[in-house]
């Protein structure tokens, strides 16, 4: 898919998406946010395979 076919995806399933903010991203970034909002709109239960970008588990130290 092109970048402009991508950003109407993205517009098409998320309207408050502004196309001008849109354009500051990469066609790799723009498929990733496009495909994350196609499996929002599938049935809870859907399989979703986890990304490399993204950890497993996520934790944080306090500051004390």
């Amino acid at each position: 898919m092109s970048k402009q076919q991508l950003m109407n995806g993205i517009t098409e399933l998320n309207p408050s998406a502004d196309p001008t903010w849109l354009e500051h991203f990469d066609e790799p970034a723009l498929r990733l946010y496009l495909d994350h909002l196609q499996l929002t709109i599938e049935p809870r239960g859907t399989s979703w395979e986890r990304t490399s970008e993204t950890t497993a588990v996520v934790c944080r130290r306090s500051a004390a």
